[in-house]
């Protein structure tokens, strides 16, 4: 068998994939991604009903496998199985409790699945994988919290939440969910308040009750991303030039302090950022490693942190 067939044979195999996967796929967008002609997908295509396989559309609009077709299970490649075990491991670290089940059942239907070569494959090399998590994990209130928020997303309906802040007040909440992110150890939902008027970022361990309305939403929202770059609110923005020397060591903290531009210049790096933590968090931060770093703005933080200088001198005996 020539190359030819080999690379269209791999083609129609991933074409069929996709039809199993989603409800409805696109020639232009297999086209491009397989990056051949849209009328050599129509070949394809005619391949797959020339095999049996039931394909409901016309060229120019959207495939889809007729509804109630059973497929075969697909087989995987060594390296797709490799990925599985990888990912399992990081879930069980790091997925949200709510979402740690259903996981774990999806993963059992992926190796029952599975050749047998496969299935030794896992047996032989799942323990010599791990990754250690050295952050506490958080507890819900909400059994199966997250899923009911996607829930929520999927079919665009509000949701009733009972909310606790951080400084303990407890608000009742009705919001409409753009998604939800994972960040710096928490679960957070992006969220159209309606009491707000405004979209606000919600800690999901901090929702002590949640109920899915039949209210459908007020408008229509796009990517999660989109509103997370604009949710700026009261921050203040924060300029320090720091001796290239550290910057090394500031990798992981950074982002948790709200950087959002890193220019390097000859005497070090000018770093940006925008923090709501100004009175606090931040100046604390700072000190640990104010001895390389000059605050360019704003002056508050240079009034703070001489201000928690003198507390620490105060509590320093001899």
């Amino acid at each position: 068998m020539n190359d030819h067939y080999l690379k269209k044979l791999d083609r129609v195999t991933a074409i069929l994939t996709q039809l199993q996967s989603k409800p409805t796929v696109r020639a232009q967008d297999l086209a491009a991604k397989f990056d051949v002609s849209i009328r050599t997908i129509y070949r394809d295509v005619k391949t797959l009903e020339n095999a049996g396989i039931p394909i409901i559309g016309e060229a120019g609009n959207g495939y889809s496998l007729m509804d109630g077709y059973k497929l075969p299970p697909v087989m995987f490649t060594k390296e797709e199985v490799l990925s599985f075990i990888t990912a399992e491991k990081l879930m069980q670290k790091f997925s949200h409790q709510s979402l740690g089940n259903h996981y774990q059942t999806a993963m059992e239907k992926v190796r029952s699945v599975l050749r047998h070569s496969d299935k030794s494959l896992i047996q032989n090399i799942e323990k010599q994988i791990d990754v250690f998590n050295y952050h506490p994990k958080t507890e819900d209130h909400i059994q199966n919290i997250i899923p009911i928020i996607l829930e929520s997303i999927a079919e665009k309906k509000q949701l009733n939440i009972e909310y606790k802040t951080v400084d303990a007040q407890i608000s009742t909440r009705i919001i409409e969910v753009v998604g939800v992110f994972f960040e710096f150890n928490y679960w957070y939902l992006m969220a159209f308040c309606t009491m707000r008027n405004d979209f606000r970022q919600f800690r999901v361990d901090r929702i002590l009750q949640i109920l899915k309305t039949q209210t459908p939403f007020l408008q229509e929202y796009g990517q999660i991303n989109d509103y997370r770059k604009n949710s700026n609110g009261n921050k203040t923005k924060v300029r320090l030039l720091v001796e290239k020397k550290i910057i090394n060591h500031l990798v992981n903290s950074k982002k948790y302090y709200g950087l959002v531009e890193e220019i390097e210049r000859e005497d070090g790096y000018e770093m940006i950022f925008e923090t709501d933590w100004i009175k606090d968090g931040f100046p604390r931060w700072v000190i640990t490693f104010a001895d390389y770093a000059e605050i360019l703005e704003p002056e508050s933080l240079k009034e703070s942190l001489k201000e928690l200088i003198k507390d620490i001198s105060k509590n320093i005996k001899d």
